[in-house]
């Protein structure tokens, strides 16, 4: 993975948290995401570990949408869950990326 695609990952993570963020008005709609957040950040730390760097993170971002959609569908789904998966899985990643071990603020 170079670097400019990691970057590029990177801004996609980021302006998913965003999007997130902006979702905090709609209470409800924004605790469905949270709980949807948590339960890939529960399989991130079972697939990329506790020790990462940001290419391990890109590299399970290539195929993190396929099991997210299991683990999302078998644990916190809810109605229209499939339209959001993309922003839960990106903000997923950009909560994990501040773990990295060579992550920079």
């Amino acid at each position: 993975m170079t670097a400019d695609a990691t970057t590029l990952m990177q801004q996609e993570w980021k302006e998913a948290g965003r999007r997130l963020e902006a979702d905090r008005g709609d209470r409800a709609r924004y605790e469905r995401l949270l709980a949807q957040v948590d339960v890939v950040l529960e399989e991130l730390r079972k697939n990329v570990g506790h020790t990462y760097t940001l290419a391990d993170l890109a590299v399970a971002y290539r195929d993190a949408e396929s099991w997210a959609r299991v683990a999302v569908a078998d644990r916190a789904s809810s109605s229209g869950w499939p339209r959001d998966l993309a922003l839960v899985v990106a903000a997923a990643f950009h909560a994990y990326e501040r773990g990295a071990v060579d992550y920079q603020r």
